[in-house]
């Protein structure tokens, strides 16, 4: 049997399979019917003779196809990773991992196992959870959160004086957002939450929670700024400086691209934090959400002005989570917490959601298309053009 790639072009060798240490009862892998998986006969697991983590292991391994990324997800070392596929596949007396050109893909057998394997990782989750008890006073529970620089930008200081006070003890990682995330689920199992403009059909359970609007920021000598104002013209004309997500198109650049818009873009940043630095002295624009603009626009050289667009552009975030962890009363008070500081984040004159926002939910009265049921979570608003 062949072995699998750890990343470095080496390739471990693969253990004889040899089963006669395993024993019953058979009812860690659970069946369900005609489609069940079922072990090779001899070849039954018990709870005594098994290290139960080597489940957490076969569904990391089976998600991400690398032995490199699953140990990565699972914050273990590449050889530790390697050993527990050595381990699985001499259970199974199974691949589990076959290369497929330069990729791996799944056996046959290893396409069964993984929703076994991920309903028996839920279950036990939730039977975990049952007699989990959190106190925020007393918690040293730690956290990781996945968001735009944005987000980071106007949440995370709020969020800390929070913790600070309610969860001292508590301890929070900051991750930003990279290019496949908004795309895959596999980063949800990874962290706790993901904090996201709604629209870009992300997986997991979902609630929308802050609501800003976009704005332009301009140099405040930039000869087109008329009264405080540019014109759709302007935008045409001008050259723009814009921040590239994962190459997927923000509400300003599907607005633009409604009213036959094509952007001149001569600088692209990874994010908005830097674009109110990047238009000061220069005869760029660039479109940021109002609150991002109006706390740097202090101290870099912008000048914050309305979009021409016929109508208001909004802009959505909402958090992201695991099914898995929905239950979970740490989990809980973190996806509540941060409901309590984007409340208190609404200014006067600034767009906010409705009280009645949820995972389906934004602002009522705006116009908005239907909902995604798949994921719960509603598209970019309607683009409207001008007349």
């Amino acid at each position: 049997m062949a072995g699998i790639d750890l990343g470095d072009g080496r390739t471990p060798p693969l253990p004889r399979p040899d089963c006669s240490w395993l024993s019953s009862p058979p009812w860690l892998i659970p069946r369900f019917g005609a489609g069940s998986v079922t072990l090779p006969e001899g070849a039954r697991m018990g709870l005594g003779t098994i290290d139960l983590n080597l489940l957490v292991a076969l569904e990391a391994l089976l998600q991400e196809k690398n032995v490199t990324r699953a140990g990565e997800r699972l914050n273990t070392s590449q050889s530790a990773m390697s050993g527990s596929l050595a381990r699985l596949r001499r259970h199974f007396d199974d691949e589990l991992l076959v290369r497929v050109g330069r990729e791996y893909e799944l056996t046959p057998l290893a396409e069964r196992l993984l929703p076994v394997v991920q309903a028996s990782l839920q279950k036990a989750e939730e039977a975990l959870s049952l007699t989990r008890r959190f106190d925020p006073a007393t918690s040293g529970q730690r956290f990781s959160a996945v968001m735009s620089d944005y987000v980071m930008t106007v949440l995370v200081e709020p969020l800390l004086r929070v913790i600070g006070q309610e969860a001292p003890g508590v301890r929070i990682d900051f991750h930003p957002i990279t290019p496949g995330q908004l795309a895959s689920e596999t980063h949800l199992a990874c962290h706790d939450l993901l904090i996201a403009p709604l629209g870009y059909q992300v997986p997991g359970v979902n609630e929308a929670v802050l609501r800003d609007r976009f704005v332009c920021i301009v140099d405040p000598d930039n000869p087109r700024l008329v009264e405080g104002r540019l014109t759709l013209r302007d935008l045409a004309e001008m050259p723009h400086a814009a921040a590239g997500f994962a190459k997927s198109l923000t509400p300003s650049d599907r607005q633009l691209e409604v009213l036959g818009i094509t952007p001149r873009i001569q600088v692209s940043t990874p994010g908005f934090s830097v674009l109110p630095f990047v238009v000061g002295g220069t005869d760029l624009v660039a479109m940021v959400p109002e609150r991002l603009a109006r706390r740097y626009s202090g101290f870099a050289r912008c000048a914050v002005v309305p979009t021409p667009f016929p109508d208001e552009l909004p802009l959505v975030e909402a958090m992201y989570w695991h099914h898995k962890r929905h239950a979970d009363p740490g989990h809980t008070w973190l996806r509540g917490a941060v409901r309590r500081v984007c409340a208190e984040l609404a200014e006067p004159g600034m767009p906010a959601l409705a009280a009645d926002a949820s995972a389906t939910g934004v602002a009522a009265g705006q116009a908005m298309a239907a909902p995604d049921a798949s994921h719960r979570q509603q598209p970019f608003p309607h683009l409207v053009s001008a007349s």
